[in-house]
């Protein structure tokens, strides 16, 4: 008997069009629509807009730099106990001048996104965090910084 020849595979056909004949897909949402910000993105905005309405009251923040980083202990001018012997995860800090660097602000992204549960609530913890660093690094309580602070 002779053997039976093995089916060949099937060619994968190329596609050029999808299967209603309409043309490619494109992306979901166009790059400017808020779709398409990822949540990291949207925390360094919220910082940054602290900043900026921190700024036109205290113009020496322009030579201040702010920093978003993941969690403690992941900066390259941070060990692992560069947070101390704090029992709580700290949400922010002050890092001096030091080394050819300028002062600068560091907010913790997933410490503060953990403690929050929606944008709104986010916005206003970024912005008492900014604050609170901010009064740090100039010697200052909170309220004469922002003296809306803790109010919203």
């Amino acid at each position: 008997m002779d053997s039976p020849v093995p089916p060949r595979p099937a060619q994968p056909r190329i596609r050029r069009r999808d299967r209603h004949g309409r043309g490619m897909r494109g992306p979901i949402a166009p790059p400017q629509v808020p779709l398409s910000v990822t949540r990291a993105d949207a925390f360094v905005d919220l910082v940054y807009d602290s900043r900026d309405r921190l700024e036109r009251r205290w113009p020496q923040l322009s030579q201040v730099d702010f920093l978003v980083l993941e969690v403690p202990g992941t900066g390259p001018d941070e060990g692992p106990d560069a947070a101390g012997d704090e029992e709580a995860v700290p949400l922010g800090r002050v890092v001096p001048a030091a080394g050819g660097y300028r002062d600068r602000i560091v907010i913790y992204r997933r410490p503060v996104e953990i403690r929050t549960k929606g944008r709104d609530e986010r916005a206003l913890l970024v912005h008492d965090v900014v604050v609170e660093q901010v009064a740090e690094l100039l010697g200052l309580a909170p309220e004469s910084v922002d003296p809306r602070y803790g109010q919203e």
